[in-house]
């Protein structure tokens, strides 16, 4: 599915997508862009979200994208994200919770959350949960999860042997910071862990707005060539990072399965699903457990919520 063959004629809608100006967020912005909507993105950095929104104006012949500065991991800057974007806009029809980071060690953010959670789970939660109301205001909106198939085998080279769940232990957790602790850390085991409560918070949203016309569902879009592959690839294969880089999936074939869940006709009233590319899939067990699904949700809007 590409920028220019999008099922939905899109105009007259608003959608945001954060990390826009990363490879998959760049390509899910300008397809959405160039089929009409009016499409509101993210930037840490100012200067390169403008570049962002003066190249894909250029692109498609018109200017539809709308970049808010900030940084995803601060929880400061989300609630102004969303205040911002309420204060301009009536409604939201589309969400792609697009932006993802992984990291070599264990770094916390300025509110003492572990940076992979921060990222790849909170920044997600948060606007979707700050940004309720103008959802449902739109009616038949949709909101996009990108997640990753490494929540269900969370080794780092997955040659040999079984796949290996990412563990999810929340019965003595009582606040969000304490989770991917520094006590037997593993990046790569962290970075699965938040994707893994993305999609376990995205099936609360989901049944929670079930009667409500809004739609949930969390995608893997596949391996895709991106800078969280020169994180993840161990040190002894460095050497082979161009070559692994081109057997994967590029960035616009990444954006396909977003792209798909955000604007199929025929996925509309679909909610609560878990996609492998545009292939319906069974998450974790551990993801459909009532009781983690509870704490899960008890902690993520307990962060979102805390006064800032």
């Amino acid at each position: 599915m590409s920028a220019a063959h999008l099922p939905a004629d899109l105009h007259h809608r608003t959608a945001f997508v954060t990390g826009g100006t990363g490879g998959m967020g760049r390509v899910i912005t300008t397809a959405l862009a160039m089929a009409g909507a009016h499409v509101v993105t993210t930037s840490r950095d100012h200067d390169r979200g403008q570049a962002l929104r003066r190249r894909i104006a250029q692109e498609i012949g018109a200017d539809r994208v709308e970049v808010l500065t900030g940084d995803l991991a601060s929880r400061a800057d989300l609630h102004r994200l969303a205040a911002e974007f309420t204060a301009r806009h009536d409604h939201l029809h589309l969400l792609v919770n697009n932006a993802g980071a992984h990291y070599r060690e264990r770094l916390l953010t300025a509110d003492g959350v572990e940076a992979h959670l921060a990222v790849n789970h909170l920044a997600g939660f948060t606007l979707t949960h700050l940004l309720e109301g103008h959802l449902l205001a739109a009616r038949n909106a949709r909101v996009v999860n990108v997640v990753s198939a490494t929540m269900s085998d969370a080794r780092p080279v997955p040659l040999f042997g079984r796949p290996r769940p990412v563990p999810l232990d929340l019965s003595a957790v009582t606040d969000a910071r304490d989770i991917n602790p520094a006590d037997g850390y593993a990046p790569f085991a962290a970075y699965a862990r938040a994707k893994l409560l993305a999609t376990i918070c995205g099936y609360e949203f989901a049944e929670r707005w079930h009667d409500a016309g809004v739609t949930v569902n969390a995608v893997h879009p596949g391996i895709v060539s991106t800078g969280i592959i020169d994180d993840v690839v161990p040190a002894a294969l460095a050497p082979f990072r161009s070559l692994i880089h081109r057997r994967l999936l590029t960035p616009e074939q990444g954006a396909e399965a977003a792209l798909r869940l955000a604007t199929s006709p025929g996925l509309a009233g679909v909610t609560g699903r878990y996609y492998v590319r545009d292939r319906e899939t069974r998450s974790p067990d551990i993801s459909y457990d009532a009781a983690t699904r509870a704490a899960a949700w008890k902690l993520s809007l307990a962060w979102a919520d805390a006064v800032v």
